[in-house]
């Protein structure tokens, strides 16, 4: 399976897996443990998670348990989104760290630019405070990179003009007919990674006819379709599920779409609007 072996490589040179296994919404305890697990079985070789998802303890056990050499495990995690001062972005990291028990962490990033109860409220000068944080925590090599979730282009111009800074990744809510062009040409500009989260748009693309049409065409699900589409527009999917079979499958990506396959996804409407 190339995909799950291929990498990206950030702006200051770390590799990352060009797929990552997502566990947004998967309670800590065994469903957790055992995904991860089962997606480590399957050869994932990224794992994403966030304080916010409670379920670090589980993800941190799970990649300790795994027996595969801490290095060859690139573990993305988040700060939480309410976090918009320098004394609570500092507490957050080391109750994360404390929870994965491992030494350091790949990818840290900001979870959202403003708490989750006040979306689309003015946090620049929070944003920049919890930024000059991240900083430090990659500085100190706690985190090999560091980068931001749902920030749109206002919201990264500030905290590089603020403090000369650029992400290394901006993870976004991003699938078919959903691609939000506009932060995406900035991120590729600045040489920033776009990482794809809901990229099956929480399922609500699964019963797409004209995907289907695509897929059974191909041989293949509408979620290798959808996934693989992430890949051919550069960007890092971050498939989840709590079923192996369907681990396995979201990772079988070595396929190809046409110009044309491409061009019909490009004009599909975002089916969650």
């Amino acid at each position: 399976m190339p995909a799950l072996t291929d990498t990206y490589t950030l702006s200051n040179g770390v590799e990352i897996p060009k797929i990552g296994f997502g566990t947004w919404q998967i309670p800590d305890g065994p469903e957790t443990y055992d995904s991860v697990a089962a997606a480590l079985e399957a050869g994932y070789r990224h794992i994403d998670t966030a304080r916010a998802y409670d379920n670090e303890k589980s993800v941190g056990r799970a990649i300790r348990d795994s027996g595969i050499p801490r290095d060859q495990i690139f573990v993305t995690t988040k700060l939480p989104a309410q976090a918009k001062d320098t004394a609570s972005a500092e507490a957050a990291f080391e109750k994360t760290m404390s929870e994965l028990a491992l030494d350091y962490v790949d990818l840290y990033l900001i979870h959202a630019p403003w708490p989750w109860e006040e979306m689309g409220a003015d946090y620049t000068a929070g944003n920049i405070a919890a930024w000059t944080v991240l900083n430090g925590i990659h500085e100190a090599g706690r985190s090999r990179a560091i980068g931001v979730s749902n920030f749109e282009v206002p919201h990264l111009e500030s905290i590089v003009e603020a403090t000369g800074v650029m992400p290394h990744a901006n993870q976004i809510r991003w699938f078919v007919g959903n691609t939000q062009p506009e932060t995406v040409n900035w991120c590729r500009e600045h040489d920033v990674l776009v990482e794809a989260y809901s990229p099956l748009a929480t399922g609500e693309l699964l019963e797409n006819e004209e995907l289907k049409g695509i897929a059974d065409r191909l041989g293949r699900s509408v979620a290798q379709v959808c996934l693989r589409y992430a890949l051919e527009k550069s960007t890092l999917p971050l498939p989840k599920s709590t079923t192996p079979s369907r681990i396995v499958e979201n990772a079988q990506l070595d396929f190809e779409l046409s110009a044309d396959d491409v061009a019909a996804l490009d004009a599909l409407d975002d089916p969650t609007a």
